[in-house]
């Protein structure tokens, strides 16, 4: 069982995913969506970097929860490049001092509600520092609505080199690949919705049904219909 709401952070997901021994049915994988991960499991304290390709959870029986961060957000919170963390899932205690690591491993193992103890400490961690740059959320919006990477570069008034430099560091990659990654999210919604696969394509931004095709299978490792359990 998925279960998430928003955070008390500007723009995070609370969530929180319970596999259970008698659960049956396929794995859905986790695919790319610009945005970083602090999860809990049993006692474990990690990080779920930027993802360029589908990412297939376990399936034995565990309690996760996490924080989903808006896209480019938790670098400034973590403290690390989002670049060298791409594609990685590490632990906590490789990026902060173990000792606090621990700390909190513990209070959010004793908490009554873990997955309120891990907002909370996430929440204080963000008051100590310093807010993500206004830059990165007017980045997202804009490519999130099909601008060119160059145009929006000139919109914000950086070179291209420039814009790609930051969009690793708070990415993980470049802004060609968050723009690719964010229309698929787009497409997904549509298609989720029930929106024909070539009615999708065309009102989230591909060349054609074929273009929206390649780009699912690249990403997602399958067809879209297969992903979403459908045909057109």
């Amino acid at each position: 069982m998925y279960v998430e709401r928003a955070s008390r952070l500007p723009g995070a997901v609370v969530w929180s995913r319970t596999i259970e021994a008698s659960t049956a049915g396929p794995v859905h994988p986790v695919l790319p969506d610009g945005c970083m991960d602090l999860l809990w499991n049993e006692g474990r304290l990690l990080v779920a970097g930027p993802d360029t390709h589908a990412y297939v959870p376990g399936t034995a029986p565990t309690h996760w929860i996490g924080i989903r961060f808006f896209p480019g957000t938790a670098p400034t919170f973590l403290g690390v490049p989002a670049h060298e963390l791409r594609d990685r899932r590490v632990d906590l205690a490789d990026l902060w001092p173990a000792a606090g690591v621990r700390q909190l491993s513990t209070r959010i193992d004793t908490a009554p509600d873990p997955v309120t103890a891990l907002e909370e400490a996430a929440l204080e961690r963000a008051a100590d520092t310093p807010p993500p740059d206004p830059l990165l959320r007017h980045l997202v919006a804009a490519l999130d609505t099909g601008r060119p990477v160059a145009a929006t570069a000139d919109e914000l008034g950086i070179g291209t080199r420039q814009l790609h430099r930051r969009s690793l560091a708070a990415f993980g990659y470049g802004p060609k690949t968050l723009a690719r990654v964010l229309r698929l999210q787009r497409a997904l919604a549509l298609a989720r919705a029930g929106v024909p696969f070539a009615q999708t394509a065309a009102r989230s931004g591909y060349a054609d049904q074929a273009h929206l095709a390649r780009d699912v299978k690249e990403f997602a490792g399958m067809p879209l219909g297969e992903l979403l359990g459908r045909s057109d």
